[in-house]
């Protein structure tokens, strides 16, 4: 069959009457659109709900899929523990979609479940659900600390196991919106919080699904969002597919936005699959495309780093300078690479994200060219904040390649220039260094203060500074 259906809604544990004891009525409009839902999801009679939720078990690095055959929970850390769940999950499609992710070398699992009990972003869709339908069994699963298009990719995921399966399933995204929309609110006011309700509610409205992944995450972060993650891996379970969608309400009465929408496929065919694929929602496709076109205009230096990861990676070669260098890249570096000696560095980034980054300060090799071959592998394999690049992370990566001027002393930190200069500060043995024109990294002092952490240094040590400048290829 596939999945029919999907749902974004809050998780509000006060919207249940037993937890609310009246003060659910504030929000009535929300009540009344997830009453809406339920009645739909009845309609649908679904063989499994699948249900992502922020407060099921969550990692980092690693999507938590609730193993098992059945799970229970209750209202009780509410003080309403005569509201209770007793659930079936269905372990066939979870199995089914560990294999899925497994071959694909993607980080999702059954494993490291730290609470067995079904947490209240699960409960309160199942509470509405249960008023209407008893059937179905249910897969959990939770978010991580992964990028958008990771999230993204398990929707897809999701999907292809769904479908192999022949499932007839729903989907339902729980998560609240900003915590952050009213000064008397339980979290305060951030002027990021209603322009992220407004936005993520026009995106869902639309079923603008791409756009969930244009979201900046540090934005997220000032608007306390706590959702946009469960909507995107539901967005990937559409991938391809176009949607009727409806946004039943929002409400952001106690400080908090809530959010319900609907999602429909346009076209369903009799097995119940949706019929008319559409490349232009394929909307990881594009950003592939997009990288690829970034890297084929990328400069020498920039395609020489990754030629030099790519061949350490796959084959566990380093490549010699210059004799190893493919001909097309070598046809573009210019002399001056092989002549000249100077630190580097090789920063890489993956979905927006910091994938490894390692340079030298000054020369330890007889060529600019030597010095982006070992930078480029120690930044894939050997940063020790990351684990070692994979293949099947290839098409995603971005590199950039900075080629250091020479470092000069100065005397103050009046001398510097974020935009324009890195900054070294040292200490004895201790260095730390900090490149310049770094998102998130906006006033002197910010990449002082960095630099000196990465160095060890306290600012009550005897320290001195010097600035230095970048040739940065993209």
């Amino acid at each position: 069959m596939g999945i029919l259906a999907g749902f974004m809604v809050p998780h509000p544990p006060m919207i249940v009457p037993d937890v609310g004891q009246g003060s659910e009525i504030k929000v009535k409009a929300t009540i009344d659109a997830y009453d809406k839902v339920a009645k739909e999801i009845a309609r649908i009679e679904p063989e499994t709900i699948i249900i992502t939720s922020p407060h099921a078990t969550m990692y980092s690095n690693y999507f938590h899929i609730s193993p098992g055959q059945k799970a229970s929970g209750s209202f009780s850390d509410f003080r309403a523990p005569g509201v209770s769940f007793e659930e079936e999950l269905d372990y066939e499609l979870v199995n089914k979609l560990v294999d899925i992710t497994f071959d694909n070398s993607f980080s999702a699992g059954i494993e490291g479940e730290r609470e067995r009990r079904l947490d209240h972003g699960t409960m309160v869709p199942l509470y509405f659900i249960r008023k209407f339908y008893h059937g179905g069994k249910i897969v959990r699963i939770g978010l991580s600390g992964l990028s958008l298009i990771d999230h993204y990719q398990l929707g897809m995921y999701i999907k292809d196991a769904v479908n192999e399966l022949g499932r007839k399933a729903v989907f339902v995204a729980s998560g609240d919106l900003s915590h952050k929309l009213q000064d008397y609110g339980p979290y305060g006011y951030a002027p990021e919080g209603p322009v992220y309700d407004e936005r993520i509610m026009d995106v869902a409205g639309r079923a603008a699904f791409g756009e969930m992944l244009d979201f900046d995450e540090d934005f997220c972060d000032r608007a306390a969002e706590c959702g946009h993650r469960s909507f995107v891996i539901m967005a990937g379970a559409f991938d391809g597919v176009d949607v009727y969608a409806n946004a039943l309400s929002h409400e952001d009465i106690t400080g908090v936005g809530y959010g319900v929408c609907t999602f429909y496929p346009k076209e369903i065919s009799g097995n119940g699959k949706s019929t008319n694929r559409n490349p232009n929602r394929c909307f990881l496709d594009k950003i592939k495309s997009r990288l690829s076109e970034e890297s084929d205009k990328s400069d020498g230096y920039v395609k020489l780093a990754r030629a030099s990861l790519e061949s350490y990676i796959k084959n566990g070669k380093k490549l010699s300078v210059p004799k190893d260098i493919p001909d097309d890249i070598l046809k573009i570096l210019p002399k001056e690479i092989f002549e000249k000696q100077a630190g580097a560095f090789v920063s890489i980034h993956k979905n927006g994200e910091l994938r490894g980054c390692i340079g030298t300060i000054a020369p330890t090799t007889d060529s600019v060219a030597e010095e982006i071959v070992n930078n480029a592998i120690s930044a894939s394999t050997r940063d020790p904040r990351f684990e070692p690049i994979t293949e099947e992370e290839f098409e995603w990566l971005e590199i950039n390649v900075d080629v250091l001027g020479e470092p000069e002393d100065i005397d103050s930190r009046d001398e510097l220039d974020v935009k324009r200069y890195g900054v070294i500060v040292s200490c004895g043995y201790r260095r730390g260094l900090l490149l310049p024109d770094l998102e998130g990294v906006d006033d002197v002092d910010t990449q002082v203060d960095i630099a000196m952490r990465k160095g060890g240094i306290s600012p009550t040590d005897d320290y001195r500074l010097q600035r230095f400048e970048v040739i940065r290829h993209k």
